[in-house]
């Protein structure tokens, strides 16, 4: 998938996390879409003003112009959003009273459990290139079952497929 919602080589979005690059993605898909649908629908305009022997009306030109001005203030819309999202993002990343949230010595319980399942991967597969190592510490760790909910098992399965 191509990247153009932001660009990715600025300062302010170089050093995203891989959270926040889902955010990112997620973003892209929807502007993705939403150009979609406006080519799709200026394409039906087209053909309904060719079946109706009315191509040449300046109406053509004004509906095209409207749609492509409607997608284009819905693209700006998820821009803006995903721009909030990032700085929410980063403030509930900075830390608490604790310091800084890093797994495990402060992790951050604002995350959603698919979030927090990212941390926790992120940090084992960091930890150590030996994959049984990393499946012993990950069954090891009894903070890691109750952080991540039902979705330990899933990354305990994870890890055993590494090895």
């Amino acid at each position: 998938m191509e990247i153009d919602i932001v660009d990715l080589t600025s300062e302010k979005y170089s050093d995203l996390s891989a959270v926040q690059l889902a955010m990112v993605r997620a973003a892209q898909t929807k502007k993705n879409e939403i150009l979609e649908n406006a080519a799709e629908a200026k394409k039906r305009l087209f053909y309904m003003m060719v079946a109706n022997n009315a191509v040449r009306s300046t109406a053509l030109r004004d509906e095209i112009d409207y749609v492509a001005q409607k997608a284009n203030a819905e693209v700006e819309t998820v821009k803006n959003d995903l721009d909030y999202q990032l700085a929410y993002e980063a403030l509930g990343s900075e830390g608490n009273d604790k310091g800084p949230y890093r797994y495990p010595e402060n992790p951050n319980y604002n995350l959603s459990y698919s979030q927090r399942f990212l941390v926790v991967r992120n940090y084992y597969m960091e930890a150590t290139s030996d994959p049984n190592a990393r499946l012993n510490a990950y069954a090891m760790d009894s903070l890691a079952r109750e952080y991540l909910g039902e979705f330990y098992v899933t990354l305990y399965d994870l890890l055993a497929s590494y090895c």
